[in-house]
């Protein structure tokens, strides 16, 4: 089928996958987040060491993350003994999105520039896959703000259905 009511082009009837890459950066600082938010009723801050050991992550690493997440105003530190990091916000006002931008940037499927408007386009008609590329980073970025730390650690904790793969 080629086109739907909207004129929109339909895929084939054959199954193909599309991939959406989050860097292992992204992923650490959402498993880093995520672990705090899962103690978030406990006092206190977490320790980079603590946070390292109950998520796996690499230590050194986990450090470089958690400052780009301090920068963008996701987790505040404390110096000292029995100092380390706390949840900035409350996290169902955190959203997965937000977490990726912190440490990777802005969520988009490619830095192509800016579409020219209805027709205008003066380079056989790629600026209507310009704006192709727009509405899917725009669509992807929805759909991981639609999980928040919150909803995370409610299904973490069986608390809440698990996402699952649309057919």
């Amino acid at each position: 089928m080629f086109g739907n009511a909207t004129g929109a082009p339909q895929p084939s009837s054959s199954t193909y996958a599309v991939h959406m890459r989050v860097s292992t950066r992204g992923d650490y600082a959402c498993r880093a987040l995520l672990s705090l938010a899962l103690r978030a009723p406990e006092t206190g801050p977490t320790s980079v060491r603590d946070i390292a050991e109950r998520t796996g992550l690499p230590q050194p690493y986990l450090e470089q993350i958690l400052l780009a997440l301090k920068g963008a105003g996701l987790v505040r530190s404390k110096r000292g003994v029995g100092g380390g990091y706390v949840l900035a916000r409350d996290p169902s006002d955190i959203g997965l999105s937000e977490i990726l931008s912190a440490v990777d940037g802005p969520i988009t499927l490619g830095d192509f520039g800016d579409p020219h408007a209805d027709g205008a386009c003066d380079h056989e008609g790629q600026c209507v896959l310009l704006d192709i590329w727009k509405v899917a980073g725009e669509t992807m970025r929805a759909h991981l703000d639609a999980y928040t730390l919150a909803t995370i650690v409610e299904m973490a904790r069986g608390e809440r259905q698990w996402p699952s793969v649309i057919p």
